[in-house]
């Protein structure tokens, strides 16, 4: 892989952006909130340092495959991301809704099922096998986070779920550099990197560049405060406590009739 002076500053740019992201998760108590938000970007940093050692001390031959082989962790991390935003989403006291989930397991699924069907089709020229298999690997997952995000969305509206600010803003930005990536995914497996690599390292710079607008977006947002929820109105206050009063009421009478 040729390494250009732009591929070296958008490296340091990044990662930069990452250390300033795990800054502001730490120092805003974020990181508790989302450890594997945390995870992944506490690895993406480890990954650039290791990579970087890799490319000025050791062969060509294992940067390719720490590039290729690291790709396979960041896919995976994206997607227990997307489980910590629905649990975030639909779960916010623990308890699934048993209609919720049912709607969201047949989502996933569905997703699976055409994000399959579209990486079957999918055919990259390519060098190296592993380098089909990834290339593979990424536009599955991308097609299918995609499909995802927008069916979370969809599904919280249906269901009337609020998004919390941060969840919402990690979720905004994984879902544009993930819409980002189908279609630069889609764009390699039809190129491939075997004939025409300048395309496919054209394809992979603009979707780094894509990720660095996400982590700069995230740092932002993060580092403010959620906006204060809003107060409930006067009616709604007053059909909570006659709820409460009556459960109380109910739960007096379920211990009497017990106890007789």
């Amino acid at each position: 892989m040729n390494v250009s002076g732009f591929d070296l500053f958008v490296w340091a740019a990044t990662f930069l952006g990452h250390l300033l992201l795990l800054f502001v998760l730490w120092k805003r108590r974020r990181a508790a909130e989302f450890p594997v938000f945390t995870t992944l970007i506490a690895t993406d940093v480890a990954k650039t340092i290791a990579l970087y050692f890799v490319l000025h001390h050791l062969s060509k031959g294992t940067y390719f495959y720490s590039y290729w082989s690291m790709a396979v962790l960041d896919e995976a991390l994206q997607f227990l991301l997307f489980y910590e935003i629905a649990v975030h989403v639909f779960c916010p006291l623990s308890v699934w809704a048993n209609e919720v989930r049912k709607m969201f397991i047949g989502m996933v699924c569905g997703s699976a099922l055409i994000a399959l069907l579209l990486t079957l089709l999918a055919s990259p020229v390519t060098q190296k096998r592993i380098q089909a298999v990834v290339i593979r690997g990424n536009f599955f997952c991308a097609v299918l986070i995609s499909q995802l995000f927008l069916g979370m969305v969809i599904l919280s509206a249906r269901s009337g779920l609020p998004w919390k600010t941060h969840v919402a803003r990690i979720a905004q930005g994984l879902g544009v550099y993930s819409l980002v990536s189908v279609v630069t995914g889609a764009a390699a497996t039809y190129f491939g990197v075997a004939h025409d690599t300048h395309t496919f390292y054209v394809l992979a710079r603009f979707r780094i560049l894509t990720y660095f607008v996400c982590a700069c977006y995230w740092v932002v947002m993060l580092w403010n405060e959620a906006p204060a929820p809003r107060e409930l109105p006067e009616v709604m206050r007053t059909q909570i406590y006659t709820l409460q009063k009556q459960l109380e009421y109910d739960l007096i009478r379920l211990r009497s009739w017990r106890r007789s």
